[in-house]
């Protein structure tokens, strides 16, 4: 997964044709996930589980559909150092 330090939340939006197509070939857990991201500020592993209401295994599942898609991003969160944090990531 692309990993950044920094605190700005790229804008991506599922209106954009290109993630579209790669949206379109992923399972609906994938899609699911990006979602619930889509609306959100960054999100743990837990708390996607959370909003989505699916379990811990399946969001990572769709973590790493989404991460081959070149969707999805991470960094470290800012409340807890151990955490990972996740969002979309800029297709631009």
């Amino acid at each position: 997964m692309s990993t950044t330090t920094e605190g700005v939340r790229p804008e991506v939006s599922f209106t954009d044709s290109a993630v579209r197509d790669r949206l379109k070939e992923l399972p609906p857990s994938a899609k699911l996930v990006a979602k619930v991201l889509e609306d959100s500020p960054p999100l743990s592993q837990g708390e996607l589980a959370e909003a989505s209401l699916l379990p811990d295994r399946t969001v990572r599942y769709a973590l790493n559909r989404l991460d081959e898609a070149d969707l999805v991003g991470s960094r470290y969160s800012f409340r807890d150092a151990r955490k990972q944090v996740y969002f979309l990531a800029d297709q631009r």
